[in-house]
């Protein structure tokens, strides 16, 4: 179907609430008209933080706009996902206008409020019921209230927590210590003044440069923001797996009865990275219709789809064996340039058993939180895939020249391109590039 305002056709969109329950009549659309339109190779895009469907059809426009030049002979669909994610409206996009928070909060700019008004809509549109809550945090950050931290902390736990007896918790770990999902990150189980202390060293350290800048005291509140961004983060995380197998993943698996011709190619930027992972886990028995899957910056471990990790041998991925459900390769394009993955997430991503700190650890008393935490906690979109044999790594040119592996993982260090944006989520956002939809064409054997 065409859309006036997107770059390519045709293209559907596929919404789904935080449980992963689908719009019907989105669905329904995409498996009457995906056979008449010709559709051969569809490709199926969701999208990390964005706060709203403006946001991530914008995404969708950009990436997709080079991909009918770089495959003309394609027969190619476009599925936009629609979830209910968010980002912290500070952050700037690589490429996208800057929003009004990053410009005001530049130096010399008139103060504003810690939660701009952007972000504080985000957070009552992805967490409703609890506009009382996010009054009390706005209000805390302004006035940063003396001996109030540890309140502060139950604040946002308050947030960001889910009913109980539903889906969502089921489908926040990426890790499985003998079968039982590992406990909850320490983000939600430590001291919030010791946490924030954490935070706010390492966002110095981010905006002076990497390993520039000592360990020394600081306000715990200046902090206190990125915990809660980190906070919610951790809930998109867990929507995203909750969405992918319990929504995206049975999609697929009836599209596969309707148009059992279509080839279908899965690709997740961020938490829209574990979505599309986790609805292979979701895919009805005998479906075989996902012929690739393309993780762009994927902000979920590094260890979700290995048999054991290195470091415990009676823990598992997540997600082993799950690649295995592809009819070709899973790619994980990574980068180093992105700090949101690279240092703030094993920082927040630490287990409740966990007591390492990063206070002191640095031999020169320098700070490199992603040295200290990242082999343990560290992400897919930072050092690609871990601990699954025989996985292929390859720069962007050489992925680029191909041929990529057939099955398995691929891991392609993307930094030639993935490398720009400021602190504090560096170039997490920067994937809009010719040279990646042309990763996604290779992974599918799209040509």
């Amino acid at each position: 179907m065409a859309d006036p305002g997107m770059s390519v056709t045709p293209y559907w969109e596929l919404t789904f609430d935080a449980d992963g329950d689908p719009d019907g009549a989105e669905r329904d659309r995409l498996l009457r008209e995906v056979t008449g339109h010709g559709v051969r190779d569809l490709i199926v895009f969701a999208h990390g933080w964005n706060n709203d469907r403006s946001g991530a059809t914008a995404l969708y426009r950009h990436f997709f706009a080079p991909i009918p030049e770089l495959a003309p002979k394609a027969r190619i669909g476009y599925v936009g996902v629609i979830w209910p994610s968010m980002r912290f409206c500070d952050e700037p996009i690589p490429d996208f206008p800057r929003p009004t928070a990053a410009v005001a909060a530049e130096p010399g700019a008139t103060p504003v409020p810690a939660l701009d008004k952007d972000t504080r809509h985000a957070l009552l549109e992805t967490f409703p019921g609890r506009a009382t809550v996010v009054d009390q945090i706005a209000r805390m950050l302004d006035q940063r209230p003396a001996n109030e931290l540890e309140h502060f902390g139950r604040l946002v736990r308050q947030l960001v927590e889910v009913v109980p007896g539903g889906p969502q918790p089921l489908f926040a770990a990426d890790t499985l210590a003998e079968g039982v999902p590992q406990s909850e990150p320490v983000l939600f189980t430590g001291g919030t003044t010791a946490l924030c202390e954490e935070f706010a060293h390492t966002l110095t350290a981010l905006r002076q440069g990497a390993g520039a800048a000592e360990f020394a005291l600081a306000d715990p509140w200046d902090g206190a923001k990125e915990l809660l961004r980190q906070a919610t983060y951790y809930a998109m995380k867990r929507r995203g797996g909750t969405v992918g197998e319990r929504g995206l993943g049975p999609v697929i698996g009836q599209l596969a009865g309707a148009a059992p011709a279509v080839r279908v190619h899965l690709v997740g930027h961020s938490f829209g990275g574990r979505l599309v992972s986790f609805a292979l886990r979701g895919l009805p028995d005998g479906v075989h219709t996902v012929k690739s899957v393309t993780l762009l910056q994927g902000a979920f471990s590094h260890y979700a789809f290995a048999a054991r990790l290195p470091q415990d041998g009676r823990t598992s991925g997540v997600l082993h064996g799950q690649e295995n459900r592809i009819d070709g390769p899973l790619v994980c394009c990574y980068s180093h340039f992105d700090e949101a993955l690279g240092t703030l997430y094993p920082l927040a991503s630490r287990m409740a058993d966990d007591s390492q700190s990063i206070a002191g650890t640095d031999a020169e008393g320098m700070l490199d939180v992603g040295r200290l935490l990242g082999v343990k906690w560290g992400a897919m979109g930072h050092d690609g895939v871990q601990a699954v044999p025989d996985t292929q790594s390859l720069d962007l040119a050489g992925a680029l020249r191909g041929p990529l592996a057939a099955a398995g993982c691929v891991n392609v260090d993307a930094a030639a391109v993935v490398k720009n944006g400021g602190p504090p989520a560096g170039a997490h956002s920067d994937i809009v590039h010719p040279e990646l939809a042309r990763v996604v064409l290779a992974a599918g054997r799209i040509a």
